[in-house]
Formats: C-alpha cells, sequence, structure tokens
C-alpha cells in the first residue's frame, strides 16, 4: 500500500513583514509561539514578496510562478493566467480534502473543496476592538478536527487577517507595547496622516480620537502580531493533541509585509520599499526536517509551492517559475537567485529591480504621494531608504534599467504574453496623469469601506 502523503496545515498571514517578528530578531517579544515551534523546523532568513500587494503575492506563492507566469501585478485581477493551477488543484488531484478559510474569491484561492469565512476586519466586540484571530480560530479549530477524523490526507490553508489595519488587537495585547503619552498636543507627527487625503479619514476612524503619536499605532501593529500569535498557539496545540505532528507540514508565511510609519505610506502595504517586500517563510515537518536550520540565501514566495511538493516526494510535471528550497535544507546548493523584479499596483503602479546592493523604483503612473519618478538605493549604506541616489549615479539607474528591461523581454517571450504591469493600470479608465489627479482620485475613508473594498477587488 502507497504510504499517505502528507498533511499541510497553513497559515497564509496578510500584512505580516518578518522584521516585526522576535523570531527574527525584532526587539518586542511578539512572536514567541511561531518562534518556540519554529525550533523545530527550518526558517528562511531572506524570503521576499517581490510583487505586492494581497492578490500577486497570494498569487506567487500558491502557483510556483512570477508575475509574468501568473499574470497577475494587481490588487484588482481576478483570474490567472490561463492553464496555470494553484497549489489546492494540484493536491485535490493526488486525493486531498481541501479546506480554505477566509479566502474564498480570490484568485489565487481557488480550487479548494470548502470554503469558511470569518469575521476578519473591524471592530466586532462591546470592547471595540477586532477579535480576528480568535474568529479564525472559532471555525478553524472544528475544521481541523473534522480533516483529521478522515482517511484522506488534507490542505488547511487560513488567511490570518491580523496584523492587516485596522491594528485592533483586544486586552491584554492592547496595551502590552505603549505605556507612553500618546495625545501630547506639542507631538505634530501624526498630523500628517491624517492630512493625508486618500487614507487619513481611514486611518482616523480606527485610531484614538486626537491621537498625536505614531508610536502608539506602530505598537499596535506590533500587538496584533502577539494576539495572533497566541491564537496560531492553539491551532498547533490541537495538531499536537490530535498526534498529527508527523503527519503535517506546518508552513508560516505572508503575502506581503506592511508600511508603518515609512516613507508617507502610511500604515499600508503599498510602496516597493523593503518593510513592503519582506516576508516570513518557516516551515516544520516533525522528524522529516532538520530542527532549528536557520537559511541565509535570498528566496521569493514563488519557491514555496515547488519547495512543499519536492519536500511530499509529488513531481507534477509543471513548468515553475520559483524553484525548490530542499537542495538547500539538505545541506546541499541552490544557484542563487539574489537579483529580483519587483512591482506594485493598487495605490501606486511601479516596478524596479532589486540586488543586493541597489533598489531601483520607476513609476509607471504618476506617484500620489508626489515621490520623484525614479528612486536608487544603496542598500547597503542606506539599509532604510531614504537617500535617493538616482540623480547622483545615473550610471547605476541605467545599468539596472537595462538588467530589468533584459529580464522583462525575456519573460515576454517565454510567456508569450505582454509584461503586466504595462497592461494593468490603477483604475479601469487608464493611467492618471498627474500626482494631482492620481492623489484626488484615490481614497478609503472607513473600515466599512476597506471590507467593500477588498471584497470588490477579490
Amino acid at each position: 500500500m502507497a504510504k499517505k502523503l502528507p498533511n499541510i496545515l497553513f497559515f497564509g498571514i496578510d500584512s505580516l513583514r518578518r522584521d516585526h517578528m522576535s523570531h527574527y530578531g525584532y526587539h518586542r517579544l511578539t512572536t514567541p509561539h511561531i518562534g518556540k515551534y519554529a525550533q523545530g523546523g527550518v526558517t528562511f532568513e531572506n524570503c521576499f514578496s517581490p510583487h505586492i500587494p494581497t492578490t500577486p503575492g497570494y498569487a506567487n506563492m500558491l502557483t510556483g510562478r512570477d508575475c509574468f507566469g501568473t499574470g497577475v501585478v494587481g490588487l484588482s485581477q481576478k483570474t490567472i493566467a490561463p492553464g496555470v493551477p494553484v497549489l489546492a488543484e494540484m493536491l485535490r488531484e493526488r486525493g486531498y480534502d481541501t479546506t480554505c478559510i477566509g479566502f474564498e474569491g480570490n484568485a489565487a484561492g481557488r480550487g479548494f473543496d470548502r470554503y469558511i469565512g470569518f469575521k476578519g476586519w473591524g471592530p466586532d466586540h462591546d470592547d471595540g476592538r477586532a477579535h480576528k484571530a480568535q474568529n479564525l480560530n472559532e471555525v478553524a479549530l472544528p475544521e481541523l478536527e473534522r480533516l483529521a477524523q478522515g482517511d484522506k490526507p488534507w490542505l488547511l490553508f487560513m488567511r490570518h487577517m491580523d496584523p492587516h489595519s485596522p491594528y485592533l488587537a483586544p486586552q491584554p495585547f492592547q496595551d502590552m507595547f505603549f505605556q507612553g503619552d500618546g495625545f501630547d498636543p506639542a507631538d505634530k507627527r501624526m498630523q500628517k496622516v491624517y492630512d493625508f487625503k486618500p487614507f487619513g479619514d481611514y486611518i482616523g476612524s480606527w485610531v484614538p480620537e486626537g491621537l498625536t503619536n505614531p508610536d502608539y499605532v506602530i505598537a499596535q501593529y506590533d500587538a496584533a502580531i502577539a494576539y495572533m500569535d497566541a491564537a496560531i498557539q492553539q491551532i498547533l496545540e490541537k495538531l499536537r493533541a490530535l498526534r498529527l505532528e508527523e503527519d503535517t507540514i506546518v508552513v508560516f508565511t505572508s503575502d506581503h509585509g506592511e508600511t508603518l510609519y515609512d516613507h508617507d505610506c502610511y500604515f499600508d502595504h503599498h510602496g516597493l520599499y523593503d518593510p513592503t517586500l519582506v516576508v516570513p517563510f518557516i516551515v516544520v515537518w516533525k522528524n522529516h526536517l532538520p530542527k532549528g536550520l536557520r537559511i541565509t540565501d535570498t528566496m521569493q514566495l514563488k519557491d514555496i509551492t515547488p519547495t512543499l511538493l519536492d519536500m511530499m516526494g509529488i513531481d507534477t510535471g509543471l513548468p515553475f517559475d520559483g524553484r525548490s528550497l530542499m537542495p538547500l535544507i539538505r545541506g546541499g546548493h541552490r544557484e542563487k537567485e539574489d537579483e529580483f523584479y519587483i512591482t506594485e499596483c493598487t495605490w501606486m503602479r511601479k516596478h524596479g529591480w532589486r540586488t543586493p546592493e541597489w533598489k531601483l523604483m520607476i513609476s509607471l503612473e504618476p506617484d500620489f504621494h508626489y515621490k520623484p519618478p525614479v528612486e536608487l538605493y544603496n542598500l547597503v549604506n542606506d539599509p532604510e531608504e531614504y537617500d535617493n541616489l538616482a540623480d547622483k549615479r545615473p550610471e547605476v539607474v541605467k545599468m539596472l534599467t537595462d538588467r530589468m528591461n533584459a529580464w522583462i523581454e525575456k519573460r515576454v517571450k517565454e510567456t508569450g504574453r505582454p509584461s503586466p504591469i504595462e497592461v494593468n493600470f490603477l483604475r479601469p479608465e487608464g493611467p492618471f496623469a498627474t500626482s494631482d489627479e492620481a492623489y484626488h482620485g484615490k481614497y478609503i475613508g472607513s473600515v466599512a469601506q476597506a471590507v467593500a473594498l477588498q471584497k470588490k477587488k477579490e
């Protein structure tokens, strides 16, 4: 009798930047439970989501393809390129029972046997806080028990909405990382957030009235991570209680990171700066993978699906753009891919090229933050990306632009499709003509509107 294939417990955590996880060295103890569990497996220290935000990020993650392979760069895109299956479809063909929690309707969320929703956005209790992770657990724990009772291998994919804004973790997490003065009238730092018309009303709708200190909001983001981490521990404990750890691959990753008070991209996930691109990837399979292994080689979300399939011994014969990380896990060699193409297409439409030393960003539509059309950063000397060298180092701009364009030309020929960033715009009627037009044409005013926007996009 053929050996039963392993189950997959997949935590697809929205908006989680790895550098705010204590497991990755963050100074606040935000992920003690994930960190402890990760000691039993493999942590990748340099995982990137190169195509942001949500829709392209999950598409890369769950197909093993880059943005040319999926055809997806924008939040509003509803379909992946023809003939490209997602992980759930690949596993269903091999007899898996598949369940998706909190991700119905997204392009990459198709192909599951069962979909379960949960309250996942704004305040939903009398305390005025958002109990997102608890709401997920209330449906995930029974579903895990149901899957465990079956005779098929299973995939349980969970889209956690912590720490996606609004950052409203309940007590005791709410105040665990901030005990300072959030309302000092002399502190003017939050004023520019409120004055930014596209987002100001939205952020003002969920932060305390009169808040002046952005450090409070950053602490709320961290609190949301810690709250989610505690809730995830319940699911991990249930897996242990069901005696399924040796039969189950556990995955932790994210579709993209989050900008906080960085680069004027207030408490959101736009901008091609590294806070939006850095994500975790942790994989644990008890007694099958090395314990406590940390791998520093650069990887991308497109590598996750090929890695899981290789780990499971499944050969789909598909032409993935990503590559299995199993050679590195086994202590061998995998050719490095330290340079890669980056895109965003939601609030701003840009693309660029990232190397270990340089980051190039080029606007394809006028920036609603009124930023320059070309940005160049030296990631070694200026890792926070605040010193734009585009005018001072035109030879580097040209060198990186030539590399990027050559790669784009190569991928267009390989896929037989146009570059997706060239044919997807910020609005259906075509590109914005000016930054003023973009600034006044983009607006999100409340949590309810954010929910509606996300549902519309998905």
